[in-house]
Formats: C-alpha cells, sequence, structure tokens
C-alpha cells in the first residue's frame, strides 16, 4: 500500500463546497434584520433579530458554480474576489522579475561577505530581512532558494544546517505570523472582514518586533552552542556527510551587487511603500495598487535590460507561480456563495451568537484564535483561509464587543503559526529537505519555541480586546 498523501487545499475546499451545499437540506433557512454600519460603510447583523426564512437548498449545479461566482457571479453581476485575484497575479509576475534579476539573492550575499567572521550576527540580520519579506508580501516559496545559498555559509561559520533553515523558516515565518501589508493575509482577511487591512497595524507591529526578538534569541542561542560543541547538534550524526555534501564541491560563484541590482532594491522597496501610502491615505484598492505593481514590474525589467520577449515570460511564469493562490480564492469563497445562496450564512451566526454569548471579549477572541489554529492544518492556505473564515467571524466580533481588526489578527496569528511546521506546507518539507534536516526532529527542537509564541499571542490578543 502506498503512503497516504493529505489532499491539497483545493480538494479540501471543493469538498467543504459540497459538504456546505449538502448542509443547505439539513440546517433551517434564516436571516438577520441589517443595519448599516457607518464606522464600516457596510450593513452588518442586528443581534437578537434572528427569523427563519423559507429553504433555499443547493443542488449539484450550485456546486459546480460556486467557485465561479466566487471570483464573479454571471447572476448578479457582482465583482466577488476576481479584483484580488488580479492583484495576486500581477504581484506574481512582479515577484518573478525581481527574483529574475538576482537583487535580493546579491543583497543576501552582500550581506553574509560583511560580517565574515562575525558569522553569527547573520542570524539576526538575515532573520530581519526575510521577516521583513514575510510581513511585506507573505514570503513563503520565494524563500526555498535561500536554504541552498545559507545551508554552505552556516556549516562553513562551524553551525549546522539547523542554523540555516531556522533562519529562513522562523524569519520568514514570524514575518508572516506578524503580517503587516501582506496582501496574501491581512489585506485578503481585511477585505473579506470589510475593514480597511490598516487598522489593528499597530498591535500587529508590536507582535512582529517580539516574536523576531523571540525566534532570534531562540536560534542564536542554538547556535552557539553548536559551535562550542558540535555534537549537541540535532543532527550530529549527519554532520560528515553534511559537510561533504554541502562543502565538498562548493564553488566560489556569486553575484555581484552591482548598481543595477541595488536600484532594483530600492524600486522593489518603493513599491510597498507607494502601496501603504496609496492604501491609507489616498483610498487606492486592488485595481490601483495592481497597476502600481505592474508598472514597477516594467521599470525593474527595463533597469535589468531585460529584452521584451524575457521580460513578458518571466513576468507570466511569476503570475502562473501564484495562479494557484488566485484560484484558491474564487474557490474558498465558494464556500461563502453557498452558505448565502443556502441562506444558512445567518443560522450559522446565530448558533456562534448563541455560544459566545456571556463571552468576555477576552475569552471570545482566545477562542477564536484556537478555532482558527485548527481550520489552519485543515486549509494551509493562509489566503484560502482568510476568505473562508473572515466572513463568518468578523460579524461575529459585532456580537462580542471586539474589533474586527481584532479578528484578522488572531486569524493571521494563527495560520502563521501553524505554517511554522504544518507538514502539508511545501515550504516547510522543501526547506527542511534542501537542508537535509528531519522533519520530526525539527518538530522537537521547535516545539518549546511554538509554545513561546502561543502564549505571546495570546497575552496580545487579550490586551488587544481589552483596550
Amino acid at each position: 500500500m502506498g503512503k497516504f498523501k493529505f489532499p491539497s487545499a483545493y480538494t479540501i475546499l471543493f469538498f467543504l463546497i459540497a459538504v456546505v451545499a449538502a448542509l443547505s437540506w439539513i440546517v433551517p433557512a434564516g436571516q438577520y434584520q441589517m443595519a448599516m454600519n457607518e464606522t464600516l460603510g457596510k450593513e452588518v447583523p442586528i443581534a437578537g433579530t434572528y427569523a427563519h426564512v423559507a429553504a433555499h437548498p443547493q443542488g449539484i449545479v450550485s456546486v459546480l458554480m460556486a467557485p465561479i461566482a466566487g471570483l464573479y457571479d454571471p447572476v448578479s453581476g457582482q465583482a466577488g474576489a476576481i479584483d484580488v485575484a488580479l492583484f495576486i497575479l500581477i504581484i506574481g509576475g512582479f515577484l518573478g522579475i525581481v527574483t529574475k534579476t538576482g537583487a535580493i539573492d546579491a543583497g543576501i550575499e552582500r550581506v553574509t561577505t560583511k560580517l565574515r567572521g562575525r558569522e553569527e550576527w547573520m542570524i539576526p540580520i538575515l532573520m530581519a530581512l526575510f521577516a521583513a519579506g514575510g510581513t511585506i508580501y507573505g514570503m513563503a516559496e520565494e524563500s526555498l532558494p535561500f536554504y541552498t545559498l545559507l545551508v554552505p555559509v552556516m556549516l562553513a561559520a562551524r553551525f549546522d544546517p539547523v542554523v540555516a533553515a531556522s533562519t529562513v523558516l522562523l524569519g520568514a515565518g514570524i514575518g508572516t505570523l506578524g503580517s503587516t501589508i501582506n496582501p496574501f493575509a491581512t489585506v485578503i482577511a481585511a477585505n473579506a472582514a470589510g475593514i480597511p487591512f490598516t487598522n489593528g497595524i499597530a498591535l500587529r507591529l508590536a507582535m512582529l518586533v517580539i516574536g523576531w526578538i523571540i525566534c532570534v534569541v531562540w536560534v542564536m542561542r542554538y547556535a552557539r552552542k553548536v559551535r562550542q560543541d558540535p555534537s549537541l547538534s540535532i543532527v550530529a550524526d549527519k554532520q560528515e556527510e553534511n559537510l561533504a555534501h554541502f562543502l565538498g564541491n562548493k564553488g566560489d560563484q556569486s553575484l555581484e551587487f552591482t548598481p543595477v541590482r541595488k536600484i532594483i532594491l530600492v524600486i522593489f522597496a518603493l513599491a510597498f511603500a507607494v502601496m501603504i501610502y496609496g492604501v491609507a491615505v489616498l483610498g487606492w484598492w486592488m485595481a490601483e495598487i495592481s497597476a502600481v505593481f505592474l508598472a514597477s514590474a516594467i521599470i525593474v525589467g527595463l533597469i535589468a535590460r531585460m529584452s521584451e520577449e524575457e521580460l513578458t515570460s518571466t513576468f507570466i511564469n511569476g503570475a502562473r507561480d501564484l495562479l494557484g493562490v488566485a484560484l484558491i480564492i474564487g474557490i474558498a469563497r465558494g464556500i461563502v456563495v453557498i452558505m448565502d445562496k443556502g441562506m444558512i450564512t445567518h443560522t450559522i451566526l446565530h448558533s456562534a451568537e448563541g455560544l459566545v454569548t456571556g463571552l468576555s471579549s477576552v475569552a471570545f477572541i482566545n477562542v477564536m484564535y484556537w478555532l482558527e489554529v485548527l481550520l489552519s492544518f485543515l486549509v494551509p492556505s493562509s489566503s484560502g483561509l482568510a476568505v473562508l473564515t473572515m466572513p463568518i467571524m468578523a460579524p461575529l466580533a459585532d456580537f462580542a464587543n471586539v474589533n474586527r481588526d481584532l479578528v484578522v489578527t488572531a486569524y493571521q496569528s494563527a495560520s502563521g503559526i501553524v505554517n511554522l511546521v504544518t507538514p502539508t506546507s511545501a515550504v516547510v518539507m522543501g526547506g527542511l529537505a534542501i537542508a537535509r534536516v528531519p522533519y520530526v526532529r525539527y518538530l522537537k527542537w521547535v516545539a518549546p519555541l511554538l509554545g513561546i509564541l502561543t502564549v505571546v499571542i495570546m497575552v496580545a490578543l487579550s490586551l488587544g480586546a481589552l483596550m
């Protein structure tokens, strides 16, 4: 018998669409009275006004139409998530072009060269760079090439592959956990929750900084211990094999940090700065910020002197890398489409309203966090989880007198911490495989750190609920 392979996020979400459609035949249809929330500029349910309505069971045609309607509803003409999906494809093309220039790789090599002899300080600096990638654009699959780059560097500095792998994985991971402007987590979740993604950014920034410090201390403490006594490495039995594999045939090839690459990194940073300013000050949304990244991609391509064919093919390949994320948004939002058309969304809200009635705001937000943790294992895609849960969770926050931005923070924290270890993640399993670190050993090593981070998250959410 072959080994069991966990289904992909697509299969899980499509299965959930079918389950929700089946539930529309069982769960009583109902609806709340709605009232305009001036702050949000949207209608929200009024607690205590739930009433049963005529049933609207959803069949096989509705199941097949749901992912399409999740992106664009051809019946109502509503846009759905198509603007977010297109934005993701464009930013994928942008990241593809920047990566192709070698600017990011060259920047990291520059840092490692500068610190030769003081290698342990590579850990906080590189973790800060990866955390910036995580909090800005949800750096995940893009981090995989850095394992190949860093493992030989860390071994040469008398550390071990665990130090290299954790620098990348925990660095980018803590950035994603503490996402501030990450379009694949915070922006999508806030959009689904009906609020600006800048709401609650101060708490997320505090969680990002505190989490980064904790992760840096954890990795540096281990690195120093391994350097003093290599037998304390969790992969000590593979030391000779790893040295031969990673350093035996190491050449002197490196990427020059040219003026062109410096300019490209500046443009890379400016694109995100313009996005923040446009959304926060000018009221931009997906169309405008998509145009910013499209323009930035073209500018970077021209500066790098790419041919027309190379620029367009690289952009398309970059977009292709994130096509799955774009599609998953439509599928995940299809679940909400089925719930809404089956008139069971408000019935589920009503049941949840009953469960949270009497809970303090602190208890509510912590229950919400653990619910998102459980769902993160089922739906490892942060964007898929956002559009699946936020339309349900955000209105519940209104009933519990908790700001919706805190629910977004609970979601991204839960998704972030699970994606540091989940075996369904290609980033976790792929990165550890490149570094030749066994998954079970990594899990045992990182478990106490996850416990510390969990306590910090729950304290931060509790304080946020009290403010």
